[in-house]
């Protein structure tokens, strides 16, 4: 592997190649967690607990049933479908002994979206919230799956308490519509029927898929990466060896990591969800991160050592009163992506918490991470930092030239984290010949080796000829004090193309129009100023926070027709 310059400032300890695979498939991986960390706590969610023993027996009994009653065979493709709670890991983790294939499947997807993806798999089953499974069944006829099995909020909550958070769900806040669907089988009824039948545990490659984890369709049809053991396994190593400093694996419980965005994002499922794998820690699952009192009441509880999560997350952080009264002394750092991390974010949650907020970088395609900034003080704002182990990242022109320290242009990657390919689909754009990954992403490698990400080319705005990326402008008009969240995008223009628009949700109810402007002419080059403004009360987001500009050029488009 060549050497490139950021290897000469490569942070003390970590190495830069991961070495050999450590284990040959996930469930080796996981295999070896339940031996070393029995007792510990693996999950906690709600104020409930389970221990890698625990989920150790319960994925077992788990993949006995996918085995044996639904007779799913190795390969076999399994949508999962419910936010952060107790019963994914256990759905994830048995579906993988039992040799399937993970579809991680968003909640909150219309049945349009879902019908793509579950026809696309070709998923043989579903497991799905109820909260959803009223989506699920206008769709049911139109999808492969014979199999459903529904899981309520609380059921691996127990006792009184699954039968309160089960009851506050469906008769006080309503949130369970009504739904119609024939043959299925409750989540806890599948583990019973399970615990009474063999668990054979099967032949697993490390080229085997794992996991088909579809993009966000935001670029057009969502498309499935295929990411196999050896992808995610490798890319645990890569993680592992970024945190090794600060996760002590020997020292108990005591590290704590808080997992806010949803496991069935890839960020969340394997910097979070797989990484404490291999070191012991505890992961506190956060359900529902948008009520963001009850998030910061959660918090309260735990001395927790690492926290992940998107820029409007941490921003959302520091705008609740009580944020600030929290305890930090155990906190090593905080790790954004999913989105740019806007500096005014990152200055002030380490004003507030003495403790960086680092921002880090990759793709669904990338298992995720590519690169990172360093926890060790020596990260640079405004960056997604240094190259993972092992990964080699480089900028390229549109021919297929890789460029010099500086220019811009598009990031391509190679690593043992970058998928097979997209599933069932033709791959022969998606590489160059040489096995460089080509991410879409438009960026630059300062002259220290620290790679900054200017924009999606999808989304750069042209102003007469003047290439204009939203980053940029949502970053300096997140500095004014007055703003509490801002996105940007290009409207067409019969003068200059296109024109740049801001859409703008106030901290200060006061904030007018002509005040941002002014701030805008004197924080950047003139026809980078926008020329339409809107206020809103909400910016459109994703579920785990992103905020949708697709959604706002889509509205726009609207208004135009």
């Amino acid at each position: 592997m060549a050497e490139f310059p950021w290897y000469k400032q490569y942070p003390e300890g970590i190495p830069t190649e991961i070495g050999p695979l450590e284990s040959q498939s996930l469930l080796e991986l996981f295999d070896q967690a339940f031996m070393n960390f029995p007792q510990r706590i693996a999950y906690e969610n709600m104020g409930a607990q389970m221990t890698y023993k625990q989920l150790d027996e319960h994925s077992n009994n788990f993949a006995a049933y996918l085995q044996n009653d639904l007779e799913l065979k190795k390969g076999d493709r399994i949508a999962i479908q419910m936010p952060n709670l107790l019963q994914f890991p256990v759905a994830f983790i048995g579906s993988l002994k039992a040799g399937l294939i993970v579809v991680n499947t968003n909640p909150l997807y219309t049945p349009r979206e879902m019908e793509h993806q579950f026809r696309d798999a070709g998923v043989s089953a579903v497991v799905i919230v109820s909260n959803f499974a009223y989506n699920l069944e206008t769709i049911i006829n139109q999808i492969p799956a014979k199999h459903i099995i529904i899981t309520d909020m609380g059921d691996m909550l127990g006792g009184v308490k699954g039968f309160i958070v089960d009851f506050v769900v469906k008769y006080v806040k309503k949130l369970i519509p009504n739904y119609n669907i024939p043959k299925y089988v409750k989540f806890n009824k599948a583990l019973r029927i399970g615990a009474s039948l063999k668990y054979t545990k099967p032949s697993v490659e490390a080229d085997d898929v794992a996991i088909l984890q579809y993009t966000g369709g935001t670029t057009g049809v969502s498309k499935g990466a295929q990411l196999s053991h050896r992808n995610i396994i490798a890319h645990n190593q890569m993680i592992r060896h970024w945190f090794s400093p600060y996760l002590n694996k020997s020292n108990g419980n005591s590290e704590i990591m808080i997992t806010a965005i949803p496991m069935y994002h890839i960020f969340a499922l394997t910097v979070n969800g797989i990484l404490m794998f291999t070191t012991g820690v505890k992961n506190v699952l956060i359900t529902n991160p948008r009520d963001m009192p009850g998030f910061v009441k959660e918090l309260a509880k735990h001395k927790f050592t690492i926290i992940t999560g998107v820029n409007t997350l941490f921003n959302g952080l520091l705008n609740n009163p009580d944020f600030k009264n929290l305890n930090f002394s155990s906190l090593h750092g905080a790790v954004g992506g999913g989105m740019a991390v806007q500096d005014a974010v990152a200055r002030r949650w380490e004003e507030v918490t003495g403790k960086p907020l680092v921002e880090g970088y990759g793709l669904s395609e990338t298992s995720p991470v590519l690169c990172c900034n360093p926890l060790d003080g020596t990260h640079r704002l405004g960056t997604i930092g240094i190259p993972v182990s092992s990964t080699e990242v480089a900028i390229f022109d549109d021919h297929g030239n890789q460029l010099p320290q500086g220019e811009t242009g598009e990031i391509c990657a190679r690593g043992p984290q970058v998928m097979k390919g997209y599933w069932q689909k033709d791959n022969t754009e998606v590489f160059y010949p040489d096995g460089w990954f080509k991410t879409g992403d438009i960026g630059l490698m300062d002259q220290d080796g620290f790679f900054k990400i200017v924009d999606r080319k999808k989304d750069m705005i042209k102003v007469s000829g003047f290439n204009v990326y939203p980053n940029e402008i949502e970053n300096i008009i997140a500095g004014h004090r007055g703003v509490l969240e801002v996105a940007a995008i290009g409207i067409p223009d019969e003068h200059s193309g296109e024109v740049i628009k801001v859409f703008i949700v106030r901290k200060d109810k006061d904030l007018t129009e002509e005040a941002i402007k002014e701030f805008c002419y004197a924080n950047m080059t003139k026809y980078k100023v926008p020329r339409h403004y809107e206020f809103m009360t909400e910016l459109p987001k994703s579920n785990v926070g992103k905020i949708l500009r697709r959604e706002l050029k889509e509205r726009e488009a609207g208004k135009a027709a």
